[in-house]
């Protein structure tokens, strides 16, 4: 007994089976974690060392190359970056995907340590952590409470940031803007000389001023009491009264030779939302962590910190990527909604019977619950990609049911009882139903073994597809037959269930049906007598298609439009804060003036980008902009970021850039769009040649925001020791530099306790002191025979520039010049810049390398290109095993030309590009065009074998499967419609992989009933003439064979 004949003779059987089926898939959706996208273990680790004090150039000789030295010997490296800059080393090692990178980082470790002892002194241990991009910040938010600044970021401090760092989920919460308080002692160079003391002596006197010491124990009575000194400041006078020893005899109290303050911190950024001072908060989320629940749980907690503060304390949300998550996942899941229920809607208005439109309507839900239960095992996410494919799927998770049951219903008007109908009508089509699924599951096999990133991002989606297509291939071979046993009844030819008043709209579509079935059984006729013209016109039609490919275009990724965008500002190096400041708030109001679309906007100057892990200069800003959402607003995120470009070009001076905020993007690790790497030795060539490039790049239309990694040079006074002096001193260059180190930049010597808290006690030159650098050559530096020598004594003092950083690949300098492109495809705005490009007349020992999203593109269409190949060899194989033919399944195959030329029209009217997403619709579409032409040739070959002629089966069977033909293709097309129109938040992604399966099911569901009969006839002839030549049989027995 086979499931069929099981599920027909027990039916209470599978109806608890079905419940089973609908609890478990209620609890598994309730349990399963909700992100943008799939978690992607990136191969990507990094080193970074910390040398303060030191010069891009220094750090690159010192750090860099030894670090990278090493590194490079670490199995399954592919590339090895680094950048040098100002106090800094970063070494990024990108490996092969599928590298186990636990084991990568250890063996990293491992080989770091080999070289920590040959590091120079004052450079910190080197840290190695792994790239995981699941771990970006996913919410900003502004914390305002009045006007006291300092009081508000101790707050943050002590309170908010740990409050917020318990939250399940949370990696770390970053603090920006705001004041800091110290106490700052600032002193006079000459001052000091003139007492012969150091700017040393003075820290040592506080740091041993500043203490409580225990003592010991004395006993009084029968009790010991514990003796302690105490020294510890309780005030700013108490630190103004210490007393510092002079060289030559006597004290003189620290207030006497030094001005003592209680202010704040110099402040190194600003920060504001929607234009006003605060505090700002950049929360991280773990890896593997839900955002959606981190975003809740942090909503909760600042709203009982709000409720709980004894002060006006107010949080402005300012950036949630949970809100864009659930807004597109809300999207994607109405689009599967919709596209539900006009595939069942399609079903009642070719059934016209709610008896057959609801056995065949519930293998859609049925399916989907399933799905979720394999979801949750499968250790999936809902995601944009298993909602996606979800939503993919969803018309043809009625494909089956729909053969299965016209099937059955044929079998019940030729007289059978309602069981045996069930049974035999299931099992004639079973292995077609079967076949069909099958293709349609094998197409995703090779992108599940494809590496890299198109791997990561599509698995789930392929998986789910899978799994739901694997369930509606369970339900139309068990619960279809089941229900149809018991509810299928038929009256008349078209099985209008014994209603005798058929609306009149039934009854005109009825009538277009017979009309459209009698055309077409002209057109086939026609065509079996036209063969060579059919084909002719094929051939044209596919070759016309094949000259419109270049129109199309190709890009990445689609942009999508989240509703935020960053600007970027970046004044020449060495600008000063307050300038930068300035700047800023020109964009602020710019903003605020040209974008009615604005929800929020915030601000940070000297801290980089809003969204950045690193923090930037005095000279850098950014502005992060939350507009309203989609549906409310007319012009997209990218229209309104390439207005804003118009707006700020008169900016002079400032290098403004854009980034859209995607989220996406980040996920995934892609970068800019365009990159070229101009590679070699001398940085001064290498410049040359990167300016080159950049004027050749910005001539190119299309192009925006090109810039180049190295930038200005940053403006230096480089004070040169005078090692034989320094020496007969018993000084060298490391004891000097820490001194002027600590005198410009101050040094934090103790801590004042205060009402429980500990505020910085800072020494260091005095403001006006520091302005001037001849002031600064007075600085006496106190030598181990307590000889006081100024500075100027010491050391020369030359003016000039150094390298902002200093980049390496694969330990080569290299420079990058990076654009973005707007208004066309990237494939053509790459092509034309490659063409430009070639044409730099190159020095010896220096190359150009192009990189970007432009290369990883053509990388993943290159994997994908393979998987399509392999794709169309699994689904011959498997159609072959079916038909026990090798001809058969060829004449099938011819359904994917077809195909193609509905892929191009689809993608040229929508205005979309070949993209990742469209591509894989192009893998899917292999494996759905051919089930179409798989029912029509397996049912002729049902025919022939029952003794009918070949042109008459034909004739029979291409109208009696026209109806199923049609219904399978319009659910599925219908089911994909509103993601094809690209409905909602996060469709972007989704909508060129259903308009690829969209145009290229249609156009080839058209012209397979015409094209594969002819295929099909020709193929046959052409090897019977084969068989016959080889066995010499006769002309009339090849014409009998023909034609029988």
């Amino acid at each position: 007994m086979n499931l069929t004949e099981l599920s027909i003779k027990r039916p209470v059987t599978i109806s608890m089976v079905i419940l089973v089926i609908v609890v478990l898939g209620a609890v598994s959706f309730s349990r399963l974690s909700i992100d943008l996208l799939p978690d992607m273990n990136v191969p990507v680790a990094l080193v970074y060392t910390s040398y303060s004090g030191s010069g891009p150039q220094e750090v690159e000789t010192m750090v860099t190359r030894p670090i990278e030295e090493v590194i490079s010997t670490v199995s399954n490296i592919d590339t090895l970056t680094s950048v040098s800059s100002e106090g800094a080393s970063m070494v990024v090692a990108q490996f092969n995907w599928g590298t186990d990178m636990d084991f990568a980082t250890l063996e990293m470790r491992e080989k770091v340590d080999l070289i920590k002892g040959m590091l120079p002194d004052g450079a910190e241990e080197p840290q190695i952590m792994k790239i995981d991009p699941s771990m970006i910040p996913v919410m900003q938010v502004g914390v305002t409470a009045g006007e006291d600044q300092a009081a508000l970021k101790q707050y943050a401090e002590d309170v908010i940031k740990s409050r917020l760092e318990r939250i399940e989920g949370v990696a770390s919460v970053n603090i920006t803007g705001g004041l800091e308080r110290q106490i700052l002692i600032e002193v006079n160079p000459q001052q000091l000389q003139n007492y012969g003391l150091s700017m040393q002596q003075l820290a040592q006197a506080l740091t041993l001023e500043n203490m409580n010491l225990p003592v010991g124990q004395v006993e009084r009575g029968q009790n010991e009491l514990l003796v302690r000194t105490i020294g510890e400041f309780s005030s700013v006078e108490d630190i103004g009264n210490v007393l510092v020893s002079l060289p030559r005899g006597g004290q003189v109290y620290l207030k006497e030779i030094a001005t003592i303050s209680d202010t704040f911190k110099d402040v190194t950024s600003y920060t504001r939302v929607d234009g006003r001072p605060t505090v700002g908060l950049t929360i991280q989320k773990q890896s593997g962590a839900n955002t959606v629940k981190v975003s809740e749980k942090v909503h909760k907690e600042i709203a009982k910190l709000e409720k709980e503060a004894s002060f006006n304390l107010k949080f402005n949300v300012v950036m949630d990527s949970a809100d864009y998550i659930k807004m597109a996942i809300d999207s994607v899941t109405n689009n599967a909604v919709v596209g539900a229920v006009l595939a069942v809607l399609v079903l009642l208005v070719f059934l016209r019977n709610l008896r057959t439109t609801f056995i065949i309507g519930l293998s859609i839900p049925i399916s989907i619950v399933a799905t979720f239960i394999l979801v949750y095992f499968a250790d999936l996410t809902l995601n944009m990609m298993t909602l996606g494919g979800l939503a993919l799927g969803v018309g043809m998770l009625v494909d089956n049911s729909i053969v299965v049951l016209e099937n059955i219903f044929r079998f019940r008007q030729e007289g059978y009882s309602l069981m045996e109908a069930a049974k035999l009508g299931t099992g004639e089509v079973g292995m077609a139903v079967a076949a069909s699924t099958l293709t349609t599951i094998a197409v995703f096999l090779p992108v599940v073994f494809v590496e890299g990133l198109v791997s990561s991002v599509f698995k789930e989606l392929a998986l789910t597809i899978t799994f739901s297509l694997l369930a509606s291939l369970l339900v139309a071979m068990t619960i279809v037959p089941m229900l149809s046993s018991k509810l299928l009844k038929v009256n008349g030819a078209n099985g209008n269930n014994g209603d005798k008043k058929k609306s009149s709209l039934s009854k005109r579509f009825n009538d277009w049906l017979e009309r459209f079935n009698k055309k077409y059984q002209e057109v086939l006729g026609w065509a079996l007598d036209h063969r060579k013209r059919v084909i002719i016109y094929a051939v044209i039609a596919f070759v016309g298609a094949c000259a419109l490919t270049p129109l199309v275009g190709m890009d990445f990724f689609p942009a999508t439009d989240e509703g935020q965008f960053t600007i970027n500002i970046e004044l020449p190096q060495g600008r000063a804060l307050e300038h930068t400041n300035e700047v800023v708030s020109q964009i602020e109001e710019l903003v605020a003036k040209n974008v009615p679309e604005v929800e929020s906007i915030m601000s940070q100057v000297g801290g980089g980008s809003g969204l950045s892990y690193s923090s930037g200069g005095s000279n850098t800003g950014s502005v992060s902009v939350r507009l309203v959402p989609k549906g409310e607003r007319k012009r997209s995120t990218e229209e309104i970021v390439e207005a804003l470009r118009q707006e700020t070009q008169h900016l002079a001076g400032a290098e403004i850039t854009f980034s859209t905020g995607n989220t996406m993007s980040m996920g995934m690790g892609t970068g800019a769009a365009l990159q070229v790497k101009v590679k070699g030795d001398e940085l001064d060539q290498l410049w040359s040649l990167a300016e080159e490039v950049e004027a050749k790049i910005k001539e190119v239309p299309g192009t925006r925001e090109v810039a180049n990694s190295f930038g200005e040079g940053q403006p230096e006074y480089q004070i040169r020791i005078n090692r034989d002096k320094a020496a007969s001193y018993g000084l060298n260059t490391t004891t000097v530099a820490s001194v002027l180190r600590n005198a410009v930049s101050g040094q934090t010597v103790t801590k004042l306790k205060e009402e429980g808290q500990e505020i910085d006690i800072r020494i260091q030159v005095g403001e006006e002191q520091r302005k001037h650098l001849d002031n600064l050559l007075d600085l006496p530096i106190s030598s181990p025979i307590g000889v006081q020598i100024p500075l100027r004594d010491l050391a020369e003092v030359v003016e000039g520039q150094g390298p902002n950083q200093i980049e390496r690949e694969n330990q080569t300098r290299v420079i990058t010049v990076t654009a973005q492109v707007q208004g066309r495809d990237l494939g053509s705005v790459s092509k034309e810049v490659e063409a430009k490009i070639k044409g730099i007349n190159l020095p010896n020992g220096y190359f150009i390398e192009f990189g970007g999203q432009n290369v990883e593109m053509m990388e993943a269409f290159s994997d994908l290109g393979l998987a399509l190949i392999l794709a169309v060899i699994l689904v011959y194989m498997i159609m072959a095993a079916q038909f026990e033919s090798l001809i058969h399944p060829l004449t099938i195959m011819f359904s994917l030309p077809l195909a193609f030329i509905g892929v191009v029209l689809g993608l040229l009217v929508t205005r979309r590009t070949l993209s990742i997403p469209a591509f894989i619709g192009c893998i899917m579409l292999a494996g759905i065009v051919v089930n179409n032409a798989i029912v029509l040739v397996d049912y002729i070959n049902n025919l022939r074998s029952r003794g009918m002629g070949r042109r008459e089966a034909i004739m029979q069977a291409g109208p009696t499967r026209l109806r199923p033909i049609l219904m399978t293709t319009l659910t599925t097309v219908l089911g994909l419609l509103p993601l094809t129109l690209g409905i909602g938040e996060g469709s972007e992604l989704d909508a060129p992989l259903a308009t690829v399966v969209s145009a290229g099911l249609i156009f080839s569901t058209v012209l397979t009933l015409v094209f594969i009969p002819v295929v099909y006839t020709i193929f046959e002839d052409v090897v019977n003439k084969l068989k016959n030549k080889l066995l010499g049989r006769g002309k009339d027995e090849v014409v009998r064979t023909i034609e029988g």
